[in-house]
């Protein structure tokens, strides 16, 4: 699958709702193992439908240690449906962040610490759950896509803005 880059209309529209009945259907499952594969391919901790032309509200979460995040937890990938923040930490934790859509970018983004949310997952039940630390952070940022946003609408200085390149040098 092809990804949108920052730029594109897609990656500036809200996602549409997923209808429970679809869930199940063959067409909305291979979607999802494409789109899965897609964010593996690409070396992703995560992925949001937006990002490969599709406008409805499913996104995808796997945090595991890869070339563009060493440090990052293992947790197998989780396909997230509808997704809604029901609530969150009030702090924030100012962190650096990357996107498929942003190549060769990244940014120092302000993100809560914890979020409760819900989602359907691939059976179409419906899930509640409690993500902390940096899978919170993969959350919210494809959560992002599914409303219209990328990183850079967080931003609040152009030196919260480095290349990749520059980033892993320093590190």
């Amino acid at each position: 699958m092809k990804i949108a880059l920052v730029g594109e209309t897609v990656l500036k529209t809200p996602a549409s709702a997923v209808s429970v009945e679809d869930i199940n259907t063959l067409d909305f499952q291979s979607f999802v193992h494409e789109l899965k594969q897609t964010m593996l391919d690409a070396n992703g901790i995560g992925i949001a439908a937006p990002q490969v032309f599709d406008s409805r509200a499913v996104m995808i979460i796997a945090s595991r240690p890869n070339p563009r995040y060493p440090d990052a937890p293992e947790m197998a990938p989780l396909v997230l449906i509808n997704p809604r923040i029901i609530q969150h930490s009030e702090d924030q934790t100012k962190d650096w962040e990357g996107c498929l859509s942003v190549p060769a970018l990244r940014g120092k983004v302000k993100r809560y610490n914890w979020i409760e949310i819900e989602y359907h997952d691939i059976c179409g039940e419906l899930i509640s759950c409690k993500f902390e630390g940096f899978v919170a952070r993969i959350f919210q940022h494809e959560y992002d896509h599914l409303i219209g946003k990328t990183w850079l609408d967080h931003i609040e200085s152009t030196e919260d803005i480095v290349a990749e390149s520059v980033l892993f040098q320093s590190a």
